[in-house]
Order: structure tokens, then C-alpha cells, then sequence
């Protein structure tokens, strides 16, 4: 029961943290079980962390559908490419020693944490539209996101939507929103891998989502005070991203 309450309580952090900061946050679930909640298993972690991401995307992609912000061409192609790439990525990790694959995921936080430094444009073509040669630029970026993502159990939506944005020219809103077909289709795809082997705590996930959806609600009021302060905030959580990775290295 203890785990239980842990997971939730994570699962309410990272909800609260990816509402306040934007994308990122949910490289924080995998040392959160297996530091906090004592999860042992990296590869149990993993592929955990990775279920919850899904559900959580998929839950966010409806809202953005909605509000029709979606680019559906696009986001599709990209994801079909990638999830060749997620499963494949799976696959490797979970032949990866697990204290190995921790040192490579503390690598990677940090690239994460690097790449919410920058300086976000938004500028592009809000009425973007599928063509054949943006199909090529589409499908190799798609299966090295998707590959990343797989490997280390992370949405990966740090590097999706900067891809959409590469090889479509749409701009930030559009290509963040699309981010969430490739994120929910690369965490399910992940999280399959890892419970065909064995190796995802049910009871964990669904603490993680209730979690993650009780942390996303009590954000939204937060999040209207930061809306000014967003580069400051997302570099104060980059900065946490990477103090994170480091406790992990030093581990």
C-alpha cells in the first residue's frame, strides 16, 4: 500500500510538473520508482513509467484534438515511422544491463534538460499540409525519435516536436499538439515490449495515472500565474531535470 501511495504521489508531481513546465516531465517517473518507491527493476521502471506516459498523451492528444490544433497527416506519418523505431528501441534495452541503461537515461535527462533551455519560436505555417517530399523528411526523423524513445522509456516529445517543426515548417502550438499521436503511440508500443516479458508493475501504472490526472488539476490555477514567467520556470525545471540526473550518476 505504501508503494501504491508513493507511485500516486509521483504520478501527482510529474502531473503537476509537466502542467506548470510543459514537455519533459515525465522523464522524472523512472527514478521516482525506483528511487522513491523502491522499485527495484530498471526495466520494470521503465516500461511502468513508459505505460503511464501513454495514457497521459493520449489523454492531453484528445484535449488538443478538440481544440483542432492537431495536424493528423503529419502527426500519423511521423508516428508510423517511429513506432518501427520504439519497438526496436525496446527491444535493445531490455538487453542492456540495468544499472548501464540507468547511466545512459541519466545521459538523456540531460539532453532533455538542455534542450528546454532553448529558445522556443513559434513562428511557421499554421495551415501546413502533407506532401510527398515532406514524407521523406517525415519517416527517418520519426524512427530515430521513436527509436530514442523506445530505448529509454521516455515519451520523447523533446525531440518529436522539434522534428514535426523540421520537416513540416508548422509552428510550435501545432507541432506540440501533433507531438501527442507519436508520445502516446511510442509509450504504448514501449510499455507492450515490456509487459510481454513481464516486466510492468500494473498497480504501479494505475497509481501513476491517477496520480498524474489529480497533480494536472491542481496545477491549472498555477499554471495561469506562470504564464508570464514560462522561460523562467521551464529553465528552473531543466535545472531540476539535471540535478536529478546527477544524483542518478553519482548513484
Amino acid at each position: 500500500m505504501e508503494s501504491l501511495l508513493l507511485a500516486g504521489l509521483g504520478g501527482a508531481l510529474i502531473g503537476l510538473l509537466l502542467t506548470l513546465f510543459g514537455g519533459g516531465g515525465s522523464v522524472l517517473a523512472t527514478p521516482w520508482l525506483i528511487y522513491v518507491v523502491g522499485l527495484t527493476d530498471t526495466h520494470a521502471a521503465i516500461g511502468t513509467s513508459a505505460a503511464a506516459v501513454a495514457v497521459n498523451a493520449a489523454t492531453g492528444l484528445a484535449a488538443q484534438a478538440r481544440a483542432g490544433r492537431v495536424k493528423w497527416p503529419c502527426a500519423i506519418t511521423f508516428g508510423i515511422a517511429g513506432l518501427a523505431g520504439s519497438l526496436v528501441g525496446a527491444h535493445f534495452a531490455k538487453q542492456v544491463d540495468g544499472q548501464a541503461l540507468l547511466t545512459w537515461f541519466a545521459f538523456a535527462m540531460i539532453a532533455i534538460a538542455l534542450s528546454m533551455l532553448l529558445p522556443k519560436k513559434s513562428a511557421g505555417d499554421p495551415s501546413v499540409r502533407l506532401t510527398p517530399p515532406m514524407v521523406l523528411k517525415l519517416a527517418p526523423i520519426g524512427l530515430l525519435a521513436g527509436l530514442a524513445a523506445g530505448f529509454f522509456g521516455i515519451g520523447g516529445g523533446f525531440l518529436i516536436a522539434p522534428g514535426l517543426m523540421a520537416s513540416t515548417g508548422m509552428t510550435l502550438a501545432n507541432a506540440s499538439a501533433s507531438s501527442l499521436v507519436s508520445v502516446s503511440l511510442f509509450g504504448g508500443a514501449t510499455s507492450l515490449s515490456y509487459a510481454a516479458s513481464g516486466q510492468l508493475v500494473w498497480p504501479l501504472f494505475g497509481a501513476l495515472v491517477v496520480g498524474g490526472a489529480g497533480g494536472t488539476l491542481a496545477a491549472l490555477p498555477l499554471a495561469k500565474m506562470l504564464e508570464s514567467r514560462v522561460a523562467l520556470a521551464r529553465a528552473i525545471f531543466a535545472l531540476m531535470v539535471i540535478a536529478v540526473a546527477v544524483f542518478i550518476l553519482l548513484h
